[in-house]
């Protein structure tokens, strides 16, 4: 038995490991999302601006609209809002996707889609400025620029004023989002593994509260302050590591209803699935809850 659940847990241990080299370039990036209230019912742009003038003109590596669409999507886009909303930068500054960036690339979605009433704009990848004005043109020839931001934010064209979702709120969305599938996972997992007692369950919810809550506290006030980054996110697999090894020693203590070996061989596995599912989620849960925010 002892033998069959070592080999188990170094095939999935495997499984995961590849699962996660495949995935290394599609990882979280940097990403910044803009929802849109009362949009305008015209065809509009909206896009990003970072400080500087565009130094790139004409140079295919830095071109926004390259790195964003396809040559479909680009022969799609209207040349005429384009044009406008290139003239409508402010002097000192340049638009991200309708000019470029002065360094790393970055996607970006002048169109937005729709979600629920309001209209998402995602700029992603490691070109996404940390500080930045948002520029907004209609096709009638309306055109706005915000004042300098941080972070995703609510834009209300009716108003014509941006603002950040309201910390509490999107923290403890963002703090529940990271911690109940985690919690999910790892209760499964703990059935698998044959424990049932009261105890049992007692110790793996105080273990994951402590452990897991703070890292789920830790990832809400990093996503929700920077978005998603490969940089904010440069120590999830590290601290990931770390958890494993404490909750290994605390299971080997405390889940005293099986052997000391399967509690570890449990702590492994748990913590090598929650990880590599979180990495998976992180992206997707993120862009919910700035569209519920």
């Amino acid at each position: 038995m002892k033998k069959s659940l070592r080999n188990s847990i170094l095939l999935l241990l495997t499984a995961m490991l590849l699962t996660v080299s495949a995935l290394a370039d599609s990882g979280p990036k940097a990403q910044l999302t803009v929802k849109v209230e009362n949009a305008p019912s015209e065809p509009y742009y909206l896009d990003l601006l970072a400080e500087g003038e565009f130094e790139h003109k004409g140079d295919s590596a830095f071109d926004g609209l390259q790195w964003s669409y396809s040559d479909e999507e680009r022969a799609a886009l209207d040349d005429g809002l384009l044009d406008a909303l290139r003239a409508a930068v402010p002097e000192g500054w340049h638009a991200c996707t309708a000019q470029g960036t002065n360094g790393a690339p970055m996607w970006g979605d002048l169109i937005g889609s729709d979600a629920g009433g309001v209209r998402l704009h995602s700029f992603r990848y490691h070109g996404v400025p940390d500080t930045y004005r948002i520029i907004l043109v209609t096709k009638s020839g309306e055109s706005w620029v915000s004042d300098t931001l941080q972070s995703s934010v609510r834009v209300d064209w009716a108003k014509r004023t941006a603002s950040a979702p309201s910390a509490a709120t999107a923290y403890l969305l963002q703090f529940f989002c990271t911690l109940l599938p985690t919690l999910l996972i790892e209760g499964v997992l703990l059935l698998a593994f044959g424990y049932r007692s009261r105890r049992s369950w007692l110790v793996f919810l105080l273990v994951n509260l402590v452990t897991q809550g703070g890292f789920a506290l830790y990832l809400a006030v990093t996503v929700l302050n920077h978005g998603v980054s490969g940089w904010s996110l440069l120590f999830y697999l590290p601290i990931e590591l770390i958890i494993t090894v404490v909750e290994s020693l605390l299971y080997r203590r405390l889940l005293t209803e099986r052997s000391w070996e399967r509690a570890v061989g449990y702590a492994i596995v748990a913590n090598v699935c929650s990880a590599t599912v979180g990495l998976l989620l992180i992206d997707p849960l993120w862009r919910f809850i700035v569209s519920i925010s």
